[in-house]
């Protein structure tokens, strides 16, 4: 699961259609851009809450298993909070995150 989820995001980094980190993701959020946000494990709650206040409809807020240090492997920096813009690739790592 996790290399398939790592695969479907770096698909999306390729695509231009992941924002990496936590103001990336809530401006791109704020414009309606982004359609999915996830947060790493490792991401403290303070932030996480944030990001829940910041990231409201139509975004849908998922927790993944995948660390901060995982994000940095495919992202080229550590962050805990991702979003992607669209609708497809979300549609992807969702089904690669009930596997």
């Amino acid at each position: 699961m996790t290399d398939k989820l790592l695969g479907a995001l770096g698909l999306a980094r390729k695509a231009g259609k992941l924002r990496v980190g936590f103001d990336a993701v809530c401006d791109s959020a704020a414009q309606g851009e982004v359609v999915l946000v996830l947060l790493a494990r490792d991401l403290s709650p303070k932030t996480a809450k944030r990001v829940h206040t910041r990231c409201v409809s139509p975004c849908e807020v998922m927790a993944i298993h995948l660390t901060q240090q995982d994000i940095a492997a495919i992202a080229g920096k550590p962050a805990g909070v991702l979003g992607l813009a669209d609708t497809g690739l979300a549609a992807l790592c969702k089904k690669q995150l009930a596997e």
